[in-house]
Formats: structure tokens, C-alpha cells, sequence
């Protein structure tokens, strides 16, 4: 804004500055000052980031500025709108170098103000009109150094906001990462480390029977030993995905792995489950919502399992518009109507926690409750498609 005020007040007055020249050297003279002045301030006008540096390096090319000034202050005269080009002087001075460079080109500029009048004014020129100009360049230091000072307590504020909310961003990722990394062990390690306590549990029951039956020994410690392994799997996959930096590319038919993965529950819990595919367009999403969307289906038939020993469990699921929609219902005792999702936290029940986490992480909606069923529990979850082509 400063130099944009300095264009146009040069503009206006060197037309003239050039008249009142005098004629041969004089001309020149005054003219090559009016274009080096006007060139210099529509540089920094036009590219402040590529030549503000230099004058903020170099306080002597404002003092050439202010020389060049002054050559056409003495031609164009104190009464010309040159003369507010001198007051700009000691503002950018104050702005660019403090205070101390304010009062310097400020006592500069007023000198040259009162040697201009005191050659060029008309003897009826009053001291009041000799002094006003020199006051305006007292007056515009004070404001350009008060100028800097709020820009230096602003960035000093802007970038202590920054380093804020950069340490929050961090804090968040944390606190998200944690969540996951909860969710995970929850819903892999920790149903599966659950599962070797019940066989252990077996396998000590059967070894202190009388008569011991070898055979039924073997059977359980094998089903410990499977399940260890299964574990130790899991938990280096879990330690492959916290140590992975790119997430894997292209998408996963989450209908298709889902039927599978309703087989294999049945076949490991011997619960009737059925898939019912409710739509016949795949469902291709990415790879890291696909593990999200299968892990609470997952988990929905695992919380039927433990919790509400149902009969049967019946999986619906199939793209409907834009939604991917996917029904778990068991036919248990159901949900308590007054059942939050802070008692269950407060009391350590974390599975139906983590699935409102995980179905927030990747923008879809989940319903828990009967929903349309006259008993039992039915976890439904839908998830935005046009998101994910976009």
C-alpha cells in the first residue's frame, strides 16, 4: 500500500518536476531521478517477495531513494504532491528497520523539507507551513516502527498458534492411533487369546478326569495349539500394518469376503449363519475401509456369539444406490434399551465401542438395536459409495 501511495504521488509530480528542471544537465538529471524513483518503487510494488529482501538487507538503497527524492522535491518544489512522497520515507524506514532507522530517515527527510523551503518558498511561506511536512516525517516513523512491532508480535502469534495446533494435530494422531491400535487387539489378538483360555480351560478339565482319555487330551491340546499360532499370526500382522508406511492399493470386493468370512464363523463356532447377497453389483472399496467394514461385520458375529447365544445369525448385504449395506441379526435376547456406549466403556466392553469407532473412521453410519426384527440384535451398517469414487 505504501508503494502503491508512492506510485501515484510520483506519477502526479514528475511532469512537474521536469518542467521547473532546468534546461540541458538540469533535465536529465531530474528526469533519470524520476524514472530510477518510480522504477525502484513499482519493483517492490509488483514483487515485494523477490525484491523486499534486498531493501530489508540493504538500508542504504533507501537512503539512495531518499537522495533521488530529493533531487525532484528541489525541482518540482515543497508544493507539489512530491512532498508525500518524503513522508512515506521515514514510514517505510520505521517498518522495514525499527526505530532507530525511523528517527534517522525521519531528522534525514525533515532536513531536506526545510532546505527545500527555505530556497524555494515564497517569503510569505509561515514557519507553520515550513514545519508541517518535517512533522508529518516525526509523525509517520513513529506509526511505521509502532507498524513493525504489531507485524513482529502477530507472527510471533501466528506461528506460536501454528506450533499449537501442529502439537494438537500430533496429540489427535496419537490418541487415533491408540483408539486403532485398541480396536485391533480387541477385535484379533484378544478374541483369539479369549479362545485359548477356554481350551486351556478344557484341556485341564479333561486331564483331571479319572480315567484320563488320551485321545480327547490330544484333541484340546492341539485346539490350544492352533489357537496359539493363530495368535501369534495375528499379532504379526497387526505389527506389519503399525510398521507399514504406504497402505496397499487398489480396492476389495467386501461382499465377497464377506460371504467367506460367514463361512468360516459357522465352521469355527458351529452357529447356523447364513449370507443373504441382497443386491448384485460388487462392492469394491478401498483396501484400508475394507478391512474396517469386514471387522465390525466380524465383530457383530463374534458379540452374537459370546453374548447372546442365538440359534441362528443371518448376514444380509448388497449395494443399494449409493449405500453398501450390511445386516448382522442374531436372534438373542437382544441389546438392553438402556444400554450406552459410555456404561459399556466405564465397564470394560469395548466390541460394540470399537465398531461405532471403526464406522466413523471410514464416514458410514451404524444402528444398533432390533431395528425391524420383533427380537435379537441387529448391527446395521451403511456406507457412502460416491465418496469413494471421488
Amino acid at each position: 500500500m505504501v508503494f502503491a501511495f508512492r506510485l501515484a504521488m510520483l506519477a502526479l509530480s514528475a511532469p512537474a518536476a521536469l518542467l521547473n528542471a532546468a534546461p540541458g544537465l538540469g533535465a536529465r538529471l531530474v528526469g533519470a531521478a524520476a524514472i530510477v524513483t518510480f522504477m525502484a518503487s513499482y519493483a517492490l510494488f509488483r514483487d515485494w517477495e523477490r525484491f523486499g529482501p534486498l531493501l530489508l538487507r540493504h538500508p542504504t538503497l533507501l537512503l539512495a531513494d531518499t537522495l533521488f527524492g530529493a533531487l525532484l522535491l528541489v525541482s518540482a518544489g515543497p508544493d507539489t504532491t512530491l512532498a508525500y512522497v518524503s513522508v512515506c520515507t521515514p514510514l517505510l524506514a520505521g517498518i522495514a528497520y525499527g526505530y532507530r532507522a525511523a528517527a534517522l530517515f525521519a531528522s534525514l527527510q525533515s532536513l531536506i523539507l526545510l532546505l527545500v523551503y527555505a530556497t524555494t518558498a515564497d517569503a510569505g511561506t509561515g514557519l507553520a507551513e515550513k514545519l508541517l511536512l518535517p512533522g508529518f516525517c516525526v509523525i509517520t516513523g513513529a506509526a511505521g516502527s509502532a507498524l513493525r512491532n504489531l507485524m513482529l508480535r502477530f507472527g510471533e502469534a501466528t506461528q506460536a498458534l501454528t506450533v499449537t495446533r501442529a502439537r494438537l494435530a500430533a496429540t489427535e494422531a496419537v490418541h487415533a492411533e491408540r483408539a486403532r491400535l485398541a480396536r485391533e487387539m480387541h477385535d484379533s489378538v484378544g478374541k483369539t487369546l479369549h479362545g485359548v483360555a477356554l481350551a486351556a480351560d478344557g484341556l485341564a478339565a479333561t486331564a483331571s478326569r479319572t480315567p484320563l482319555n488320551p485321545a480327547l487330551v490330544k484333541e484340546q491340546a492341539e485346539l490350544v495349539a492352533r489357537a496359539t499360532r493363530q495368535a501369534a499370526r495375528e499379532s504379526r500382522t497387526l505389527l506389519t500394518d503399525l510398521r507399514s508406511a504406504t497402505p496397499p492399493e487398489g480396492t476389495t470386493d467386501v461382499l465377497t469376503a464377506l460371504r467367506s468370512q460367514t463361512r468360516d464363523f459357522t465352521t469355527r463356532t458351529g452357529i447356523p449363519t447364513t449370507y443373504h447377497p441382497t443386491g448384485s453389483a460388487p462392492a469394491a472399496v478401498p483396501p484400508p475401509m475394507a478391512v474396517e467394514v469386514l471387522s465390525i461385520a466380524a465383530e457383530a458375529m463374534e458379540n452374537a456369539h459370546r453374548h447372546a447365544t442365538p440359534t441362528t445369525v443371518e448376514v444380509r448385504a448388497g449395494v443399494h444406490g449409493n449405500l453398501l449395506r450390511i445386516s448382522v441379526h442374531d436372534d438373542g435376547p437382544g441389546i438392553p434399551p438402556d444400554t450406552t456406549l459410555e456404561q459399556l466403556r466405564s465397564t470394560g466392553h469395548f466390541g460394540l465401542v470399537g465398531m461405532v469407532e471403526r464406522a466413523a473412521s471410514v464416514g458410514a453410519r451404524i444402528r444398533m438395536g432390533r431395528g425391524h426384527h420383533t427380537r435379537g440384535t441387529e448391527v446395521l451398517l451403511e456406507l457412502p459409495l460416491p465418496a469413494l469414487r471421488n
